[in-house]
């Protein structure tokens, strides 16, 4: 495998590591604030697919004909970070795929060094290459897809990749309960609260 088609085959595992965290959960809960700050998980698929097609698409002198209404100058700050009852799930879930099919275009047309422009970058930054916009895909989505890890097993208790991931070992919730007294009781020890 070439270093572009290694890229991408990481760039696909974390999108669909994040999409996969919507899975089976309702309206309310795929979109509900979980953070002081507002994140939820739908709005985290959003601004990743969002982002997505700016970066393989406006970068590259590639426009997606997409409409994409948080971006306007007039939109709330964070727009692209939450999802109105006006979207539905489904319409993020979709927007997702045309964002993932859109990029994967300009990512197998071009080769690695292609030139691009990031017009929201500084001037010092915004000339960039394929390489450079798949590689910060890759970190962008990873980062967001740990975020949703977390929210996810705010929500509903489940942890890794998927449902029944070996990466996670098998625990009653008594075990549970255990293990995480043993790290509080480590944080406390550290602190010299006991």
């Amino acid at each position: 495998m070439d270093d572009k088609a290694t890229l991408l085959n990481y760039l696909r595992t974390r999108r669909q590591d994040l999409l996969g965290k919507v899975e089976g959960l309702s309206e309310y809960d795929a979109r509900r604030p979980m953070t002081p700050t507002g994140t939820n998980l739908l709005g985290l698929v959003k601004h990743v697919a969002s982002v997505e097609l700016g970066y393989f698409g406006e970068t590259f002198g590639r426009p997606n004909g997409r409409d994409l209404p948080w971006y306007d100058d007039n939109a709330e700050p964070d727009a692209d970070m939450w999802v109105p009852a006006t979207e539905s799930m489904q319409d993020i879930i979709d927007l997702h795929h045309f964002s993932a099919t859109r990029s994967d275009e300009t990512i197998e047309v071009l080769p690695l060094d292609a030139p691009g422009v990031v017009p929201w970058w500084s001037e010092e930054k915004k000339n960039v290459t394929l390489h450079q916009i798949l590689v910060h895909m890759c970190v962008e989505t990873a980062r967001h897809a740990g975020h949703a890890d977390i929210i996810r097993e705010l929500i509903d208790g489940q942890a890794g990749q998927r449902p029944n991931d070996p990466n996670i070992p098998e625990r009653t919730a008594e075990d549970l309960a255990a293990h995480r007294q043993r790290i509080e009781q480590a944080a406390l020890e550290a602190e010299g609260r006991l």
